[in-house]
């Protein structure tokens, strides 16, 4: 075997001797070869391509407060229409949109919103800003009159029910609860002395004022309980108070009748006082039931009273001495020449009595005093005379020319103080004779010139007088 001369030409064909008419044919399939193979690659090359899916953005926002966005429906539409709810902040998104012109709206029962919707247009990004709504909450009125006038006005309305408020008629007996949301309602009127009908209405708001939730008032019947505190000395002036049903006090007369008018049906209770006195019974129930109750009478008995005495020794620090009473009753007194001192008209308690005398202590400071049934005597003192003390205060002159100097003095570490030189002192020193025993005072003094300028505070000493 041998290779032909084309072989170069068409690359590797192995060839075998043929007929002329055979190598042709062949020759010509050799050229066709590559062709058919070069139409199967360009093919393949020019089927349907694959192209990535479009990009897709987002619209968000948020409804305040979140009262009144929470459940919020929000609607889209536009370029693509959808709905979404806020959640419990008040938040909403649309997602998953292409680019586009758009509005938002927004919709809840009872809310408006401000704006009522906007328009936004997606350019290649989310929109998250400029899509906020305000929520206000649509509110209703309940309403109504009270009749009679006399029955309304100044009457107690009260609302219960989706919400709970009071509110007062006014003198034409018309009420109005303002600033309600829908739902449904309980009205109840009240006042002193009257009933009602009806005694209570139901009433539903649904997007709507309420007008025309109207009551008639009755009065009510009212009576009398009555009754006599006897002898007259002890009932004349006597207090009585009525408790129960109704509470108001009254006086008894000068002949010790007493009356409470103006009262409803109900159980009370009577109870009457003056001082000096106590009562039998000291108090009576009494059940008024559609008529006066009257008879409902008390016996006064003068409080026995007893004496609280003693003296104060020696003559000199009791003689012209006040003694003072305090506790279960108050009064003062003075000993006499010789110190003794008494508190007559006393009832039964716990007194306290305690003696004074300018430039004298006593031992002991005040005495407790129980009187039960009975005088107390002997509730002695004695008087000391208290030192004369006084505080001498000195000072180092001042660097500056001045006219004189101030003293003042307090009983507060670090003061406020008070001036007590009459006039200014011109030397270095004073004496302090106005001052107590068994307290602590606090001086300081200032430098004054001659246009009258007084330096700030020099520094603080000390004084404690036994």
């Amino acid at each position: 075997m041998r290779l032909d001369q084309n072989e170069n030409r068409f690359g590797h064909i192995r060839l075998q001797k043929i007929g002329s008419r055979a190598r042709h044919a062949f020759l010509v399939a050799g050229l066709f070869a590559p062709m058919a193979l070069l139409w199967g690659c360009s093919g393949f090359v020019s089927g349907q391509s694959t192209q990535p899916p479009p990009q897709t953005f987002s619209i968000s926002g948020t409804i305040s407060p979140a009262t009144g966005g929470s459940g919020t429906t929000v609607t889209l539409s536009g370029a693509a229409r959808a709905t979404t709810t806020a959640n419990t902040s008040g938040n909403y998104t649309f997602s998953g949109l292409a680019n586009g012109a758009y509005t938002v709206t927004p919709s809840h029962a009872s809310y408006t919103f401000s704006p009522s919707s906007l328009s936004i247009t997606v350019r290649g990004a989310n929109v998250t800003t400029g899509l906020n709504f305000t929520a206000t909450a649509l509110t209703f009125s309940i309403s109504g009159t009270i009749s009679p006038t006399a029955g309304g006005n100044g009457a107690t309305v009260t609302l219960g029910g989706a919400a709970s408020a009071t509110t007062t008629a006014n003198s034409l007996g018309s009420y109005t609860f303002t600033g309600l949301a829908n739902g449904t309602y309980t009205i109840t009127p009240s006042h002193a002395g009257y009933s009602f009908a009806p005694t209570s209405q139901n009433a539903t708001v649904n997007g709507a004022n309420v007008t025309g939730l109207n009551f008639t008032a009755t009065a009510n019947p009212t009576y009398s309980i009555s009754g006599t505190i006897s002898p007259t000395t002890g009932g004349s002036g006597a207090t009585l108070t009525l408790s129960g049903a109704a509470t108001v006090t009254t006086t008894a007369d000068s002949a010790g009748n007493y009356t409470f008018s103006g009262l409803a049906n109900g159980g009370y209770s009577v109870t009457p006082s003056h001082t000096g006195y106590m009562f039998s019974p000291t108090s009576q129930s009494a059940t008024v039931n559609g008529a006066n109750v009257t008879g409902i009478n008390f016996t006064a008995t003068a409080n026995p009273t007893f004496s609280i005495s003693g003296t104060i020794s020696p003559i000199a620090g009791g003689s012209g001495a006040t003694v003072i009473l305090s506790g279960a009753a108050s009064a003062n007194t003075t000993p006499n020449s010789s110190g003794n001192y008494t508190f007559i008209g006393v009832a039964n308690g716990t007194y306290t009595v305690t003696p004074s005398n300018v430039g004298y202590t006593f031992t002991p400071v005040n005495q407790s005093v129980t009187i039960n049934g009975a005088n107390v005597s002997t509730v002695n003192f004695t008087a000391t005379p208290q030192l004369a003390h006084s505080a001498a205060l000195s000072w180092t002159a001042s660097t500056s020319t001045v006219s004189g100097y101030n003293v003042y003095r307090g009983t507060v570490n670090g003061g406020p103080y008070t001036l007590i030189n009459p006039s200014l002192v011109t030397g270095l020193s004073y004496t302090d004779t106005n001052v107590q025993s068994g307290t602590t005072y606090y001086y300081v003094t200032t430098a004054v010139d001659s246009t009258n300028v007084e330096s700030v505070n020099s520094n603080q000493v000390i004084a404690v007088i036994p």
